[in-house]
C-alpha cells in the first residue's frame, strides 16, 4: 500500500468499504499502487493496468486496455461509444465484489499478460470520426479555420468533434461551433 494513496480511501463516503476491498484484491495481484489523476492506479513495470474510481451510482475498476480482455463473463462495460480502449467493472456492494473476486483477479492477471506481450489497442484515426455537418460547413468555408484545426493534436481534434456532435439540435451544435472557433484559431483545445 502506498501511503500517498491512503487519503482516497479515507475520503470516500458512499463506497469506502467497496473500494477498500478492491484495493486489497488488486494489491494481492502484485501490482504497484500509485496516485494518478487523483485516483489509485495500479501499475506493472511502469505500465498502467487498472484504476479504482467512484461515481454516484457505483464504484469501478477501470482496465486501461480492457478492450483487449477476453471477458468470458460479459461483465466489462464500455463507458461511452467513444471510449476505445478502457473498460470498467462496476460494483454496488462488497458482497458483489467478494463473489466476483476470482474473476476480478483473473481479469487483472490477463491485463498484466496483455501488457507483458506488448499488445496495443488499435485506435480509430481522427479522420474516421464523423464531423458534424455544422462544423464541416465552417471548415469548408474558412481555410484559416481548416488549417488551425488540422494543426491541433489528434486528441484535441477528437474532443472538438465529440463536443460538437453531442447536442441533438442543429441550432445547439451551431452555437457550440461558433463559441469555440476562436479557441481553435488560437490552437487551443475546447477545455484549455
Amino acid at each position: 500500500m502506498n501511503p500517498k494513496v491512503d487519503f482516497y480511501f479515507k475520503k470516500a463516503k458512499q463506497w469506502q468499504n467497496e473500494i477498500e476491498k478492491l484495493r486489497t484484491i488488486v494489491l494481492d495481484c502484485h501490482l504497484t499502487e500509485e496516485l494518478k489523476w487523483g485516483c489509485p492506479c495500479y501499475v506493472f513495470q511502469k505500465s498502467n493496468i487498472v484504476l479504482i474510481h467512484v461515481f454516484k451510482e457505483y464504484c469501478a475498476l477501470l482496465f486501461f486496455k480492457g478492450a483487449l480482455l477476453k471477458d468470458p463473463n460479459s461483465i466489462l462495460i464500455q463507458q461511452t461509444e467513444n471510449v476505445q480502449s478502457a473498460r470498467q467493472l462496476r460494483f454496488t456492494s462488497v458482497e458483489e465484489i467478494e463473489s466476483l473476486e476470482p474473476i476480478i483477479k483473473s481479469y487483472i492477471f490477463e491485463a498484466v499478460e496483455i501488457e507483458e506481450a506488448g499488445l496495443k489497442v488499435e485506435l480509430k484515426k481522427t479522420e474516421e470520426y464523423k464531423v458534424p455537418e455544422e462544423f464541416q460547413i465552417k471548415l469548408d468555408g474558412d481555410p484559416d479555420l481548416q488549417t488551425a484545426f488540422k494543426a491541433l493534436t489528434p486528441g484535441r481534434q477528437r474532443a472538438y468533434i465529440f463536443h460538437f456532435s453531442q447536442p441533438k439540435q442543429s441550432k445547439t451544435r451551431e452555437a457550440r461551433v461558433e463559441k469555440f472557433i476562436p479557441k481553435i484559431l488560437d490552437g487551443k483545445g475546447w477545455d484549455d
